[in-house]
């Protein structure tokens, strides 16, 4: 059953090709040498991110991992552009944080309400009609449009909420969760009931309400990814305030104090800025405590380390509107939930310069074509100096200049590559 609960995906994306751009000319009765009219190719589709509040699992991404926008439509005569591709959209929990397969590095967090572009669709060709110059008035080629942006991502989740409700299984986080807010979790009286998070807002008053996360229940070992434990860390990692649910009840035979201790080392392990998270601590299920020195005991055992304790039944809602103005006022003192900024910078693309580019002249203007060349147009940002630097660099390094010199170009020829031309300065 653990399977259910899905948090990471990794998953491949892909942006429309560009439409290619028309050879084609004006052809009307009485009307000689019309001129080029080849309309332009439409720009491929992008890939969008955007958040939908009714996800609370990666569980979409489980079976379906490759996602290709659609294509740009070529363009026609009469000027007509072809049709630009549809963006994808791809609907994520919010939450989710996206990361470079390769370097794990974050692209962005979607914790916003805003689409994010995670591949632009590649531009489509100029028709020839682009290319008609006073020296140039017929112009016999158009431009193939460019290959949309790629890439492989991990997808992960770490909720969103302000509380996180921490503890052994079956110690009632779950109960707890129901009674102080709307969530309507699954409940029943054996371990790992929960096997994914559930999420709750409190009402505590008007204008004053927070997110409740009842995380599944960590087990030991947890930190090191035994039982389900590893994955639901992952989702405490953001929230402000940790609720530790204990059983004082001695129902089970547990000892409460051993259970807290527990619980507070697995997550040091996992994470010693976690472990540092202020926490508030839920004696829990007081109404059925056969022994009150179990109750006692956790008191005297958490209170000299700081943490302030409520004894309470979330079964009988004894002592829980206690909990939750508690908690409202621990929320007010602390900073918001964490937002992770982006730490992901473009690479320069690989390029496998080997095979070899097509070069064509046409009055004076230098056709370049070629499969590497495409590539690596389409990764190119020309409005950002240091990527035209590199653009140059890499036509340096693989001799276009110089076969363009072999061939015979001057200052002041043009030089066409896809959507760009330029003066030949030598």
């Amino acid at each position: 059953m653990a399977a259910a609960f899905i948090d990471t995906a990794r998953i491949s994306v892909r942006a429309g090709k560009g439409g290619n751009g028309a050879v084609a000319f004006h052809r009307e009765k009485y009307v000689a040498a019309g001129g080029p009219d080849g309309g332009d190719g439409g720009d491929g589709g992008s890939i969008v991110l955007v958040v939908d509040d009714n996800m609370s699992t990666l569980m979409d991404f489980r079976y379906k991992r490759k996602y290709v926008a659609e294509n740009g439509m070529d363009g026609q005569g009469a000027r007509r552009n072809g049709r630009a591709g549809k963006p994808l959209t791809i609907r994520v929990p919010r939450g989710t944080l996206v990361r470079d397969a390769e370097t794990n590095e974050i692209i962005k967090d979607m914790s916003d309400a805003e689409p994010f572009v995670l591949c632009r669709g590649g531009r489509g060709g100029w028709g020839n009609s682009h290319f008609a110059t006073p020296t140039r008035q017929v112009p016999r080629f158009a431009k193939a449009g460019l290959e949309g942006e790629s890439h492989d991502v991990i997808l992960e989740l770490k909720l969103l909420a302000d509380v996180g409700l921490i503890g052994f299984p079956n110690v009632g986080k779950s109960t707890l969760l129901s009674v102080v807010s709307k969530a309507r979790p699954k409940i029943a009286n054996y371990h790992f009931t929960t096997l994914f998070p559930n999420l709750g807002v409190v009402y505590v008053d008007e204008g004053v309400s927070f997110v409740m996360a009842d995380i599944p229940g960590i087990i030991e070992g947890a930190s090191e990814g035994a039982g389900l434990g590893h994955d639901f860390l992952r989702h405490i990692d953001r929230c402000r305030l940790l609720v530790h649910v204990v059983d004082v009840s001695g129902s089970e035979g547990r000892d409460p104090v051993a259970d807290f201790d527990a619980i507070n080392a697995e997550l040091a392990q996992y994470s010693p800025q976690l472990a540092t998270r202020p926490q508030l601590v839920v004696a829990n299920k007081i109404d059925i405590m056969a022994d009150e020195s179990l109750l006692d005991a956790l008191r005297a055992h958490v209170e000299p380390l700081g943490y302030p304790i409520f004894a309470l039944s979330a079964a009988s809602h004894t002592g829980t509107r206690e909990l939750t103005l508690a908690i409202a006022e621990k929320l007010s003192t602390l900073p918001p939930v964490t937002v992770y900024e982006p730490e992901y910078v473009p690479r320069p693309p690989k390029i496998d310069a080997s095979e070899p580019l097509e070069i064509t002249v046409e009055d004076n203007t230098y056709i370049v074509s070629g499969k590497w060349l495409e590539r690596l147009m389409s990764n190119i940002n020309f409005s950002d100096y240091e990527s035209r630097m590199y653009f140059d660099k890499m036509l340096r390094e693989n001799g276009v200049f110089s076969q363009l010199e072999a061939m015979g170009i001057q200052d002041g020829d043009i030089v066409s590559m896809y959507n760009l031309e330029f003066e030949y300065q030598h």
